[in-house]
């Protein structure tokens, strides 16, 4: 089961506590979860000032500077793993060098079951 890891932290914290994580730690880890198997996809993202919200509301949408929610700590970045189960996720989760400075919010993946016509089918397959 693929299990999604929300790392948060307060940004303009992150690099500067005694216990905060150099980027080739958080590199090690990441390789060392890829070697395991376990690994999907992991990244860091950018500023939190980099940010943009879309809201959709009667059919017009809009955009508006800055995270969804103002808070203490700012999603800073995600691993995708695949864990047998949600002990394994925590484990994976608890490795996660940030966590020493932030905090590490595990979420088990929905698989979206998506019917797909065979016409829709077709049309991917030709423009492919």
């Amino acid at each position: 089961m693929k299990y999604l890891c929300l790392v948060y932290g307060d940004e303009t914290l992150m690099h500067s506590l005694p216990e905060s994580p150099a980027d080739d730690e958080c590199h090690a880890y990441g390789n060392s979860v890829a070697d395991s198997g376990r690994l999907v996809a992991a990244e860091a993202l950018e500023s939190v000032a980099t940010a943009l919200t879309v809201r959709v509301r009667q059919g017009s949408h809009t955009v508006t500077e800055g995270p969804f929610a103002e808070t203490h700590e700012q999603l800073l970045g995600f691993y995708l793993v695949e864990a047998r189960d949600l002990n394994e996720a925590v484990t994976i989760a608890s490795g996660i060098p940030a966590a020493r400075v932030g905090s590490v919010e595990v979420r088990p993946v929905r698989e979206l079951q998506l019917s797909e016509s065979p016409e829709s089918a077709d049309a991917v397959t030709a423009n492919s």
